[in-house]
């Protein structure tokens, strides 16, 4: 799937797409719930209001740079939460060399934040080794994000994935830590996003009058962009989860804004007097 945004263009590459099952992540969208969105079916939903999600990267080309958006879960990888997120054998980045987007074509690989379905590309394993993907990029990570992972890891899965997929990076000099309102160039710049994480960034991208908004995991289900109290059992601080929902998606409801999410496709945001109006696009 492509997106274009003025002279912009942006890819979306699948890892991993789920129906249903997900009730563990929001429990409050209900089949019965989802059901009275019907602007969600077909395409983030079925008719039967079981939500569809994916695990994805983005691929951002701008006319200067070439940068991979979050990176999805990884192949080999050990010690996660999830049985079926470990030792994963895929052909992502085969995917990726087959569209043109071969590793070393990267020049800059951004994390909305550092949880473990959003960094495992960061690494592969090569002779028993984790070592960047992308051995030309620059990894960005929040400096708040980077920080409180680095000193406050404990969970046994938790420092499986900073140690396989966050560690390398920064042991291999390619990391730099950015503030949350960081600018990458003239078409992209982050927003602090907080709360699903401690220091959670979005990307906004603009040009040529257009913008779209790559959100992360500030809203893990488009249905939370109409329930924006709706929150993740795996925010970090759920009321700051809810704040940065509303702040973010009333910030961008007068102007149209593409809005591509960490685990969904896309929609167009509209104003209509106090309420929201959401259009699904392919």
């Amino acid at each position: 799937m492509q997106w274009k945004v003025g002279k912009v263009k942006i890819t979306k590459f699948v890892e991993m797409e789920t129906v249903g099952s997900t009730r563990f992540i929001l429990p409050a969208a209900t089949n019965d719930a989802i059901q009275k969105l019907p602007w969600l079916i077909p395409h983030f939903a079925t008719e039967e209001g079981r939500l569809k999600m994916s695990i994805h990267s983005l691929v951002v080309e701008t006319p200067s740079r070439r940068i991979v958006v979050d990176t999805g879960l990884g192949n080999d990888k050990q010690g996660r939460g999830f049985p079926t997120w470990n030792n994963r054998s895929t052909p992502f980045l085969e995917t990726m060399i087959a569209a043109g987007c071969p590793p070393d074509s990267i020049d800059t690989v951004l994390c909305t934040h550092l949880h473990v379905d959003h960094v495992g590309w960061n690494t592969r394993l090569v002779d028993g080794q984790w070592v960047p993907t992308f051995p030309k990029a620059r990894y960005l990570f929040g400096k708040t994000e980077y920080e409180h992972w680095r000193d406050n890891t404990a969970e046994p899965d938790k420092v499986a994935v900073f140690s396989d997929s966050v560690q390398p990076v920064v042991d291999a000099g390619q990391a730099e830590l950015i503030p949350s309102d960081h600018r990458l160039g003239e078409e992209i710049r982050m927003i602090a996003t907080p709360g699903h994480s401690p220091g959670h960034m979005s990307v906004l991208i603009s040009s040529d009058g257009e913008q779209a908004l790559l959100t992360g995991d500030v809203a893990h289900h488009p249905c939370q962009m109409a329930h924006l109290d709706w929150c993740s059992t795996v925010d970090t601080d759920p009321a700051q989860s809810a704040a940065s929902r509303r702040e973010v998606f009333s910030r961008f409801a007068d102007t149209p804004t593409l809005v591509i999410g960490g685990h969904y496709s896309a929609g167009h945001i509209k104003r209509e007097g106090d309420a929201f109006k959401f259009v699904a696009l392919q």
